[in-house]
């Protein structure tokens, strides 16, 4: 549908309808109410390009992810929250996870979007901040920390503390951490910094077999939580870095016969919403996602509207979610089967 279908219909020039669609004088009130009636009669609606062509601006915001996946997913919902009541409009760009060199990613996507498409993004987990797009952007949990950017992540190090200080608390010496390679996310390394803090705290060394990485890609985390499980001395507990992480680990487990929490406590991070539909439930550490991706909004559309964000970097409190994957360690175990996470 064009603006020379609306301008047919209704009996006009395409003239008329495009200063109805900008609210210009001229046109008389009978006539603008036919071309509305019209428009929404045919559905019309014109192209983003389009319209920043004409106005040099969209009110659309960008939410620019890696990929789609728990994190982003709840991320998401709190900046769609964001955005209601406002002018503006939310568009997801997403690569899926795919393609290569994920280093500067942003830099790609916001050169696809930007001055065209969008007015504005919200970054999330960018690998750089040191983007020149000519768009405003906010930055979630970013890769090389706070910079000149606005940023919006949550307290790692904390949240680091609180899983392993549970698992102490329960009785468990040796703790395994599961996390990210340090190029990754800033976040990784903040969380394991709380790991090895907590372990310091309570005078148990670090052991370095116990201490793994794993990629994102799901069977060299599979392989890894394998090979960390089949240590001489295994470890009674393992803390995963992220929620998707620590139900691997549970699945990784139920193959190998290992029962959770009877053999084996898992502890995760985030509180995604897959954390609560496994058997037994996870317990983690919750960052509040949706108020993350809510705040990042909220924060750019200051930005947009010419004002300075009360905080240029906000960083949000973690919390202990106990749920029923720890326990007391005690002695090694097998069973046949154990309950999997849902879908």
């Amino acid at each position: 549908m064009t603006i020379r279908d609306v301008a047919e219909q209704a009996g006009v020039s395409v003239a008329t309808v495009s200063k109805v669609l900008n609210d210009r004088y001229g046109v008389a009130a009978a006539t603008v109410d036919r071309v509305r009636e019209v428009i929404a009669e045919l559905g019309y609606e014109s192209s983003l390009v389009a319209r920043s062509l004409r106005n040099q601006r969209t009110n659309v915001i960008g939410v620019l992810v890696w990929d789609i996946e728990p994190f982003s997913a709840e991320l998401l919902k709190g900046a769609a929250r964001a955005i209601r009541g406002t002018d503006y409009e939310l568009v997801v760009y997403a690569g899926g996870g795919k393609g290569a060199g994920r280093l500067g990613w942003e830099r790609r996507y916001l050169s696809r979007l930007s001055g065209t498409l969008i007015d504005g993004a919200v970054l999330v987990t960018p690998t750089v901040l040191n983007v020149d797009s000519g768009a405003p952007v906010v930055a979630v949990d970013p890769h090389s920390g706070r910079e000149t950017v606005p940023t919006v992540d949550a307290d790692n190090l904390q949240g680091g503390r609180l899983a392993t200080e549970h698992l102490i608390g329960l009785g468990h010496r040796r703790i395994g951490f599961l996390g990210r390679p340090p190029r990754d996310l800033e976040s990784g390394p903040l969380r394991e910094k709380g790991y090895r803090s907590a372990l310091a705290d309570a005078g148990i060394p670090v052991d370095p077999s116990l201490v793994r990485v794993a990629d994102y890609d799901e069977n060299d985390a599979r392989n890894t939580v394998r090979d960390l499980l089949s240590l001489p001395e295994p470890p009674t507990a393992i803390f995963a870095a992220n929620d998707v992480s620590a139900i691997s680990t549970m699945e990784v487990a139920a193959s190998m016969g290992l029962r959770v929490p009877g053999d084996l406590s898992v502890i995760g991070f985030d509180n995604v919403p897959e954390s609560m539909m496994c058997e037994p439930a996870l317990t983690t550490v919750e960052q509040p996602i949706q108020l993350m991706g809510r705040l990042a909004v909220e924060m750019l559309l200051d930005v947009l509207a010419g004002r300075e964000p009360a905080q240029r970097h906000v960083r949000l409190p973690t919390r202990l979610i106990v749920r029923a994957s720890c326990a007391p360690p005690h002695p090694p175990a097998r069973a046949q089967d154990m309950g999997a996470c849902g879908g």
